[in-house]
């Protein structure tokens, strides 16, 4: 890939994040007194859901936590609770994107989050979700289970961090 192939691909991306960030939707909600605070909120939500019940199941995965549930069965009693999450955060974070999309779209921690740890992180997640029953048959918890668990562990610290870095980093 050449440079003017990088340049091109980034012109293209900021010119659609000033296509998305002056439609009419998110000039709403940028010139809102309640609506930006209220779609963050929404987003913290979900989030709070979505990572919220991930780290519960981690957590039973490596053996910490309560231990009144399996992984499995704590996996299950979670699962539309989780997806409800996520279903949430990432409808309040377009529309908190959609707001800045120009801005964002040339933010390193930004591209970083959504472009690498979040993809990771979710397919983790479903792996963990889909092995789980497999998991469960195990007389204890498999290696695989306890590394599965502490690695999605870690990619959601990793997740929040470069959230957390996003108003500082260029």
């Amino acid at each position: 890939m050449d440079g003017s192939s990088v340049s091109s691909g980034v012109s293209f991306a900021v010119g659609f994040g000033h296509w998305l960030q002056n439609r009419p939707f998110a000039l709403s909600i940028a010139g809102s007194d309640w609506a930006y605070p209220f779609v963050q909120a929404t987003h913290f939500t979900g989030l709070s859901l979505f990572v919220g019940t991930n780290i519960a199941v981690d957590l039973s995965l490596i053996g910490k936590g309560k231990k009144s549930s399996a992984p499995l069965q704590l996996s299950d009693m979670l699962f539309v609770w989780n997806w409800i999450g996520f279903a949430m955060a990432v409808t309040g974070g377009f529309l908190l994107f959609s707001v800045s999309a120009q801005t964002y779209l040339t933010n390193m921690a930004f591209l970083t989050k959504l472009g690498l740890l979040i993809p990771l992180a979710l397919v983790l997640h479903i792996v963990v979700q889909r092995k789980a029953p497999e998991w469960e048959k195990a007389s204890e918890t498999p290696s695989a289970a306890k590394i599965a668990g502490f690695a999605e562990l870690l990619l959601w610290l990793c997740v929040a961090t470069a959230a957390v870095l996003i108003p500082y980093v260029g």
